[in-house]
Order: structure tokens, then C-alpha cells, then sequence
């Protein structure tokens, strides 16, 4: 895969007022937006007051420019985030930080977030706040990636291919038959076998992209992706 120059490129794009730098920014809130809450949260603080503040934090990315003064070399986005929104926690407290909803900067439907939430809260008890934002962190990472992924076989017109295709990333046990899904869309089973291994060419490229939108250099895209895998597993 060939590199841009620079990899913090969701970074540098949310810099400025233009509607790119915007579109960009909340690209970067709907990425990091439970990871950052999940992590919150696991720190101490309320439902209400949780979001209250993380809306204020990204708020705070925007107006104060924050991103601009980012040092690249510093490598990795999500601790980048994570180490300013310890700062920002701490500072906060510090002043006694009275609440107050963030409703002017890119919009990030609650609704899907405290459905999320529901779902894990038994995994976010076992949990440090550290490894909570780092499993959300990775799960936001494959659920860019497969969206990715979805709109690509939905614009060739093969939404029906990705469906029964996706179900293939989940565990053994819960894989459907080749055989199977071959009779369900007219394939034989070796074409469905074919057109999994390019799914799964193209996911893993597109995962590596997700990831080096994320760091600075290639070397530290492996980095990054063994630790994605790690924290998966764990």
C-alpha cells in the first residue's frame, strides 16, 4: 500500500471552518464518540453529565483549535484523544465544570449511543476506562471499515452478495454454509468461495486505511493493527 505523506489526515482535515474541515470533524466524533464516552463513563461520571461532557470536548476540538497545534510525531490518534480528554477531565473538575449541552457542532445521534450502551454494560463493568475506550476504539475501527465495504458492494449493486458475505466474519459456529448461501443467490459454491476471499482482500486493505488515516508512518500502521488484534482477542 502507498502512504500519503501525511497519516494523521482526519487530524489535519478537521482543521479550519470550511465544510470539508467540518464534514471531517464529525467524521472524527462519530469514530471516537463511545470510546470517549465508554471511557467516561468507566471514570466515574453520570449517563447525563458523561455526554454532556464528551460533547463538550469535541466542542472545545473546534472552537480552540486544539487540533491545529497537534505535533504529528506524537504517532497515534487514539491516544492523542484519550491523553486530552484525561486533561480535559482533569482540568474540568478542577473548575467544577458546570454541564451544558454542546448543540452547535456536528450532531451525534444519542439514541444509537445509549442503545450501545444497554448492550455492553456487562462487558464495561470487567473492564478498566483504559481498556474500555481501546475495545471501542477497535470495534469503531472494523464498524468504519465494514460500512466502507457495504456502500462499495451497494453502489455495484451486490447488496444482497454483502449480507449473506458479512456473515462470514463472525465466529465458526455462526458461519452459514458456501453451499448455503450459494443456493440463496443463484452461485455455485466455488463462486461463493471466490467472491469471499476478494471480501476479505478488500476488508483487510480497507482496514489498513482506516488505521493509517490514524498514525504517522507505515511501520507504525503493523504497530497498530497487531495492537487492534490484541485488544480484540483480549
Amino acid at each position: 500500500m502507498t502512504f500519503a505523506t501525511t497519516h494523521w489526515s482526519i487530524v489535519l482535515e478537521a482543521q479550519g471552518d470550511s465544510p470539508a474541515a467540518r464534514k471531517a470533524l464529525e467524521m472524527l466524533c462519530r469514530t471516537y464518540w463511545r470510546p470517549l464516552y465508554g471511557f467516561v463513563r468507566r471514570y466515574g461520571l453520570a449517563r447525563e453529565e458523561a455526554q454532556d461532557l464528551v460533547q463538550e470536548f469535541f466542542a472545545r476540538l473546534l472552537e480552540h483549535r486544539n487540533l491545529e497545534t497537534v505535533r504529528r510525531e506524537k504517532g497515534r490518534l487514539r491516544s492523542y484523544l484519550l491523553v486530552s480528554l484525561k486533561h480535559f477531565l482533569a482540568s474540568e473538575r478542577r473548575r467544577a465544570f458546570g454541564v451544558k449541552r454542546y448543540e452547535t457542532g456536528p450532531h451525534i445521534p444519542l439514541d444509537e449511543l445509549l442503545e450501545s450502551e444497554a448492550i455492553d454494560s456487562a462487558l464495561a463493568e470487567s473492564l478498566s476506562a483504559e481498556q474500555l475506550y481501546d475495545r471501542r476504539w477497535a470495534l469503531a475501527m472494523l464498524e468504519q471499515v465494514l460500512t466502507r465495504l457495504e456502500s462499495e458492494y451497494r453502489a455495484a449493486g451486490n447488496a444482497s452478495l454483502f449480507d449473506q458475505l458479512k456473515e462470514f466474519l463472525v465466529g465458526e459456529e455462526s458461519r452459514p454454509l458456501q453451499a448455503e448461501i450459494g443456493l440463496k443467490l443463484g452461485m455455485t459454491e466455488n463462486a461463493v468461495k471466490q467472491a469471499f476471499h476478494r471480501f476479505r482482500q478488500r476488508y483487510r486493505k480497507l482496514l489498513r486505511e482506516e488505521v493509517g488515516h490514524t498514525v504517522i508512518a507505515p511501520g507504525d500502521v503493523d504497530d497498530e493493527l497487531r495492537y487492534l488484534v490484541s485488544v480484540l482477542r483480549g
